[in-house]
């Protein structure tokens, strides 16, 4: 966890009310006794109104008023709806933030729209996403975002199986499916990848630099031309 992220937990679990104990706050947070005193301690000395001391226990003052976050009810829906569905289809690492960013939203809204969330009813059920499809996406992303080729075994619908190197542009979620949009070494030409069929995904130690006719523009242009109105 970041020591920001850390800083944070520590502010909403005082903001409950209850005093709490150097030992209680290190089990909730999973680290040391010491590591509590300092970020409390650095907390108290940017101005944050916590009273108490070591051996006592730490609790947040009464009139300390944290500027709610104002959404419309619609807006309140949105975010939680994107969320879930980060939860549902993201990859390992989104889903985690998705969850933390709830809890964020959660932790600063004022009570009328804090109600108002367990009254979404709008849910996006996840179970199709497996823990190894969550990292393959995560793998991918990153691969996109740094722009390294790939090399990785696929099989088509019909059952027939090839090796593929392929430059990563960019991941598509279709439905249920997420996709990649790739520019395919062996084809000379852009191909779309289902990430549930790829094996052996392996990111290769060769950047490439994107070139015009192969780059995520040309991509889309393509995908798109026979839409155009």
């Amino acid at each position: 966890m970041r020591r920001a992220d850390r800083l944070f937990r520590i502010v909403r679990i005082l903001r409950g009310g209850r005093l709490q104990t150097a030992r209680m706050l290190a089990e909730k947070l999973q680290v040391s006794d010491r590591t509590i005193y300092r970020d409390v301690r650095d907390l108290q000395t940017s101005g944050m109104p916590i009273e108490g001391e070591a051996g006592v226990g730490y609790t947040l003052r009464r009139d300390l008023d944290l500027p709610p976050l104002m959404f419309t009810r619609d807006e309140l829906t949105a975010l939680v709806l994107g969320a879930r569905l980060v939860q549902a289809w993201g990859g390992a690492t989104s889903m985690a933030a998705a969850g933390q960013a709830l809890q964020r939203i959660e932790a600063v809204l004022p009570p009328e729209l804090r109600e108002r969330l367990d009254s979404i009813l709008m849910y996006a059920p996840g179970y199709k996403m497996t823990q190894p499809l969550r990292e393959l996406l995560d793998l991918l992303h990153e691969a996109c975002i740094d722009r390294r080729a790939l090399a990785f075994g696929y099989t088509r619908e019909d059952g027939q199986s090839s090796q593929r190197e392929a430059r990563p542009l960019a991941l598509y979620f279709w439905t249920g499916v997420w996709t990649l949009a790739t520019w395919c070494e062996m084809r000379k030409d852009f191909r779309v990848f289902r990430i549930d069929r790829m094996e052996k995904v392996q990111v290769l130690d060769r950047q490439f630099v994107q070139k015009k006719g192969q780059r995520l523009e040309d991509f889309v242009r393509e995908a798109t031309k026979d839409f155009t109105p």
